[in-house]
């Protein structure tokens, strides 16, 4: 296991092997029957309902009800509303992915004094801290994510090359640490590649920012998008505009799969593994309800995928086939 980055107050990361469950661990947590909320950023992304996948099958395995799962829209107001909804309700566990930084931080602060055993993922607020706001953050590795897209862009760009980055406009833990691993990536090994950063707030600004970025900067020669879902959005309006840039990006989503896999304008993409993710993150939950010491951070690495293991990783990280439009447009259909 190969992590690059620290941890928001700069962890070295631990395993998730670290939070692994013996039976008798999943016996005591049956017998405690356990009430858990989860609160995400969204749940549109696969990302989300994979990782919501892995956290819901430990939490039947070890008796623990799931009685809410919050779609937070990306909104720091309504994240704080449901926080303090679910605080009234009482459960044992908030599993939580804050939206933002200073804006969300005391109603996650909140949660804890309540006495409510806290785990965050992707992000720590500002001001909260592992052992006193909060039990513990699992995540993947966004320093490696960051460092995985960077160097396969790379090949792609000639010498002297200017490529854009697409960052997210939010103080976000995970965005930053890819957006700032890419851009310390290119400085370490191109330094010959001039990178030009944008950000936009919102998904749906992510197309508009992406044309106004090549507008400005017409010899662009690559991108690089932090997300998937923002990332097929700039593609299809640059090739609306009958131009297509190399592009790298973050999660391996069934569009960018499919992209991948027709050799369209994704040539790289920095794969995060939700589903174990998931399973990490119920894992430290049941942990932490059962007393038992949780380390501060618990990453898991990225993996690289391409137009040639696109089938595979497809697999390693949804734990299912591969799209059939990806099998028969690399002729694996036989």
């Amino acid at each position: 296991m190969t992590i690059s980055g620290l941890g928001p107050h700069g962890e070295r990361a631990a395993p998730p092997e670290r939070v692994s469950l013996l039976p008798d661990d999943r016996t005591a947590a049956r017998d405690a029957s356990w009430r858990v909320a989860v609160v995400l950023h969204t749940l549109d992304s696969d990302w989300a309902k994979q990782q919501l996948a892995g956290m819901v099958g430990i939490f039947g395995d070890c008796g623990a009800a799931v009685i809410d799962v919050v779609d937070c829209a990306f909104s720091p107001e309504r994240q704080v509303a449901e926080l303090d909804r679910l605080i009234a309700q009482r459960p044992d566990a908030i599993l939580s992915l804050p939206v933002a930084n200073e804006q969300v931080a005391a109603a996650h602060a909140r949660v804890s004094a309540a006495g409510i055993k806290l785990v965050l993922l992707d992000n720590a607020p500002t001001g909260l801290l592992p052992g006193k706001h909060y039990t513990a953050l699992v995540s993947a590795d966004n320093f490696g994510l960051g460092k995985i897209a960077a160097a396969g862009l790379e090949p792609h760009l000639p010498q002297g090359a200017e490529v854009g980055v697409l960052g997210f406009a939010a103080d976000f833990f995970a965005t930053n640490e890819r957006e700032i691993a890419f851009i310390k990536w290119f400085q370490a090994n191109r330094a010959d590649v001039r990178v030009h950063v944008a950000r936009f707030g919102r998904i749906d600004e992510a197309a508009k920012l992406g044309e106004r970025l090549l507008a400005d900067h017409p010899a662009l020669a690559g991108l690089f998008v932090v997300w998937d879902t923002p990332a097929l959005a700039v593609a299809a309006r640059l090739r609306e505009a009958g131009r297509s840039l190399p592009m790298a990006t973050v999660d391996l989503g069934e569009g960018v799969a499919v992209d991948l896999a027709k050799g369209g304008a994704v040539r790289c993409i920095a794969a995060q593994l939700p589903y174990q993710q998931g399973i990490a993150a119920a894992q430290t939950v049941i942990l932490s309800l059962l007393a038992r010491p949780v380390p501060a951070w618990i990453a898991l690495p990225g993996l690289r995928v391409t137009r040639d293991n696109v089938v595979e990783s497809f697999q390693t990280v949804w734990r299912q086939p591969a799209p059939k439009e990806v099998i028969r447009v690399l002729g694996l259909a036989r």
